[in-house]
């Protein structure tokens, strides 16, 4: 894998279920993009699996750094939500978040059974999943006249570089997204580009 490159999931998973001596968990792994998107998430699968008693989760965010945080939600420490996270890790997936419910089945299973239960439910959520490569882009703004706009878009065409905003009247602006692997080589090309100004977002 390149390093300018992670892997992440395209869309939420469709619900798995894993069964152990009646207790059920409901596996989903859903693309997460910021820790605000947590609570709505949560309290939507509340709403529709009312009598679970357990919402457990993990999720890794960020590309070269990344964070996580996982979340036991009443099961005995480190049985639940370290499991997920440990799926999470093997499979090297980041911005993705990983919610496994369960329903007490009246047996208990013991630690390395929660362990077990909570580790298998989150690696069929992942199973489930569409794993897609992406890229780690810089992105710049661009200013400039707009007797220059022509050349300037000919250039990022050449150099497939993704144009997110554009704002095009007397003075233009345009602000791009680069692979982080060509993002040296189109500052440098735009630096030296006479009447261009380039800035890092």
């Amino acid at each position: 894998m390149a390093n300018d490159t992670y892997n992440t999931i395209s869309k939420p998973s469709k619900q798995i279920l894993f069964k152990d001596k009646n207790s059920k968990f409901y596996g989903f792994a859903f693309p997460f993009k910021s820790e605000a998107d947590l609570k709505s998430i949560i309290s939507n699968l509340k709403k529709e699996y009312q009598n679970a008693g357990h919402f457990c989760y993990a999720y890794q965010l960020g590309t070269e750094q990344t964070n996580y945080k996982v979340n036991d939600d009443g099961e005995p420490n480190n049985s639940a939500g370290m499991p997920i996270y440990g799926q999470i890790q093997s499979s090297e997936l980041t911005n993705i978040l990983i919610v496994v419910i369960r329903y007490f089945g009246g047996v208990k299973l013991g630690v390395s059974g929660l362990i077990n239960a909570y580790r298998t439910a989150a690696k069929m959520a992942i199973e489930e999943s569409e794993i897609i490569e992406k890229t780690i882009n810089t992105n710049y703004r661009l200013r400039f006249e707009y007797k220059n706009l022509s050349k300037v878009l000919r250039l990022l065409k050449k150099n497939k570089v993704e144009i997110i905003t554009q704002s095009l009247t007397e003075q233009c602006l345009l602000e791009i997204s680069v692979r982080k692997g060509n993002a040296l080589k189109i500052y440098e090309l735009f630096s030296n580009f006479y009447g261009v100004q380039i800035d890092e977002l």
